[in-house]
């Protein structure tokens, strides 16, 4: 009996203090968390790169595939009569617009303002046949000197000094970095015929240019 009893207390002495040791596999290796973090930044980093180059190449892809009209024309063209009619009959001057003008010149821009910078001002920009740039501005502010409307529309081109005959008036030629121009000052209007064309382009839209009927 007493030696049952030693042998239980054996027993629950080694429960209680002995252990087998934890093997090493189950252990954390040291470091182990940093050395995870690491590795889950490389792929976040790598999984971006790879998503990129993806989009790169759809986007070369739906560039080359999907088809383009090359032929369809960028200007956007204006239509300019009713405009030019209906300004002739607030302008207090003998408004000017071209008549008879072929189908390859292309209004692109047109506006009149009553009460401008410069006073009751018209203008209307076209396309030329070799994509040149003519415009006409019109404007009743006329000041001595220096015109500040001149000086505005053509990017402040200079008077030469020379004059161009039109229609048997004589227009000044002014020349400027971005635009050359003729200017024709008469009591109560200025206009102004200018753009990045050749003279000889200039002249000849100025030719063109009548009276509009209000």
């Amino acid at each position: 009996m007493a030696s049952e009893t030693v042998h239980q207390a054996e027993t629950v002495n080694e429960a209680e203090t002995g252990t087998e040791p934890e093997a090493a596999e189950d252990r954390p290796a040291a470091g182990g968390r940093p050395a995870a973090r690491s590795r889950q930044r490389f792929q976040t980093v790598r999984n971006m790169v790879l998503s990129l180059a993806i989009i790169c190449v759809g986007a070369f892809a739906m560039y080359f595939f999907i088809p383009h009209d090359e032929s369809i024309d960028p200007v956007r063209e204006v239509e300019y009569e009713v405009a030019a009619s209906t300004a002739a009959r607030a302008a207090p001057y003998e408004l000017l617009a071209p008549e008879g003008l072929p189908e390859d010149w292309r209004a692109t821009s047109v506006r009149y303002e009553p009460m401008g910078e410069f006073g009751a001002t018209w203008r209307l920009g076209l396309i030329g046949p070799n994509d040149d740039y003519v415009a006409l501005a019109q404007s009743d502010a006329v000041v001595a000197g220096s015109d500040p409307f001149v000086a505005s529309v053509t990017r402040d081109a200079e008077d030469t000094g020379e004059t161009v005959s039109v229609a048997g008036r004589d227009w000044a030629r002014y020349e400027g970095e971005r635009y050359d121009a003729l200017v024709l000052a008469e009591p109560g209007v200025t206009t102004v015929v200018f753009g990045s064309a050749a003279t000889d382009r200039l002249v000849y839209f100025a030719e063109t240019l009548e009276v509009r009927a209000g």
